[in-house]
């Protein structure tokens, strides 16, 4: 009897799991590993989980995506800028986004005229300055046209100056006025030279009365 006791308590027993003193040995728990990068700034303005390879992720950031993107998608909707990307070349994408966001943004400012009105004041700026640079150009042209024609003068004004008598080149002792002036007695013709003669013998008393008498 006492056998069949002790054989009851023993399988009343639950089993130790390997441990003394009866404690439990706790299962392995299993933990999943949570994923600690913050959505972009698409998913969490659609508040939705951004999964990888989300298209808007290297385009919207999480500090300011989420206010670019919204205006994005209030203009144009986010399902078709999705489409949109997904046709354009991957190097391109970024400027696509730059562009859709700035048109976006100015829709929401004008929403007459959108991002045209900028483009129209860009086209007038482009024209009031090339206007200027025609007229630059034109000035400029004239000012060579100018210097063309007067160049030959000048250049007959300099060779004529070069022609004229260097007085430097005569010595010290050297009288221009005296030996440029021509003689009287080397131009006088021979008949009024002698009348001027007799004039002056005729003026004087003596001489004249001399010449009275020795003609008589």
């Amino acid at each position: 009897m006492d056998d069949q006791q002790g054989h009851a308590h023993s399988s009343d027993r639950p089993p130790s799991n390997g441990r003394r003193g009866g404690k439990r040995i706790a299962p392995p728990t299993i933990t999943t590993v949570v994923s600690s990068t913050a959505p972009c700034g698409a998913c969490k303005f659609l508040r939705r989980k951004c999964v990888s390879g989300c298209i808007f992720a290297p385009y919207f950031g999480s500090d300011q995506g989420a206010a670019r993107f919204a205006a994005v998608h209030k203009v144009f909707g986010a399902s078709n800028v999705s489409k949109l990307l997904l046709h354009i070349p991957t190097n391109q994408r970024h400027d696509a986004v730059v562009t859709i966001s700035y048109e976006a943004q100015t829709r929401l400012s004008d929403p007459v005229y959108g991002c045209v009105s900028t483009i129209l004041a860009l086209q007038q700026q482009v024209a009031s300055l090339q206007t200027e640079l025609s007229i630059v150009q034109t000035q400029l042209i004239n000012s060579r046209l100018a210097v063309a024609i007067l160049q030959p003068a000048y250049s007959n004004n300099s060779s004529a100056s070069n022609n004229l008598v260097n007085l430097g080149s005569f010595p010290p002792n050297f009288d221009l006025v005296a030996e440029t002036t021509p003689s009287s007695l080397s131009f006088r013709p021979t008949g009024v030279s002698g009348q001027s003669q007799d004039d002056e013998d005729s003026r004087n008393p003596n001489v004249y009365t001399n010449h009275i008498l020795h003609s008589k």
